[in-house]
């Protein structure tokens, strides 16, 4: 079924294109809704596409050679994915599941790359996403060759966190265990673990589904190997 024009508005990324254009663009883009750990993205789908979220969240997850999962990303509402296969014509480097029940709106690969090249706004955001994505590489490489997966966690929650006024750093919808776990290359019952131990000592405060860093310096010398983890 075709995008209305009212929610193709809640997309950042097309924000500056016509309203005409706009127009055109709701009827080239389809809907689609995905259950929870449904895939949304294949490596080895023959379809390129443009993907942007409407609500729920998905992650980028690839796999080792010996079958372990590893969480590169979340795409949260308003976000989009897919834009490396838009831009090369090949294949997607990683697989995209819904972490949560999703609603997934999507633009062909060929239309997709057309209004990019036709709008040097919608170029640049793209551009700059791309160069996000290289250093959310490098950054997670650099996570995984920490040794102590206490650690790991550490230096992700402080990558995952958001400065708040009056509240300070926060991890907003924070992941389930199991998401947090592939992420860093450990088990749910080591993430489940370390957070019972920084809960205990009050480095960290969970509300709803926000948590708070109550004690990021601690975690910030956890993180960076100046500080032993505390003990249960």
């Amino acid at each position: 079924m075709p995008v209305s024009l009212q929610l193709l508005g809640q997309f950042p990324l097309l924000r500056p294109i016509p309203q005409d254009t706009l127009a055109v663009l709701s009827q080239q883009m389809t809907l689609q809704s995905f259950a929870r750990r449904a895939m949304v993205l294949s490596k080895d789908k023959p379809t390129l596409e443009l993907g942007f979220l409407v609500d729920g969240r998905l992650q980028g997850v690839d796999f080792t050679v010996d079958g372990r999962s590893v969480g590169l990303y979340f795409v949260e509402p308003g976000d989009y994915f897919g834009e490396l296969s838009v831009v090369d014509g090949k294949a997607p480097s990683e697989f995209v599941v819904a972490a949560n029940k999703s609603t997934v709106a999507f633009l062909e690969a060929r239309a997709a790359r057309e209004l990019i090249l036709g709008h040097p706004e919608l170029a640049r955001a793209v551009m700059e996403r791309l160069a996000h994505r290289v250093r959310a590489v490098t950054a997670q490489r650099t996570l995984l060759g920490l040794p102590n997966p206490f650690q790991r966690l550490s230096v992700l929650l402080l990558q995952l966190s958001q400065d708040r006024p009056g509240t300070g750093p926060e991890v907003d919808q924070v992941p389930t265990h199991q998401e947090l776990a592939i992420m860093i290359n450990a088990s749910r019952e080591t993430v489940t673990r370390a957070f019972q131990v920084l809960f205990l000592h009050k480095v960290l405060v969970r509300e709803g589904n926000t948590l708070r860093l109550v004690q990021p310096a601690m975690l910030r010398d956890i993180a960076e190997g100046r500080t032993e983890p505390p003990k249960a």
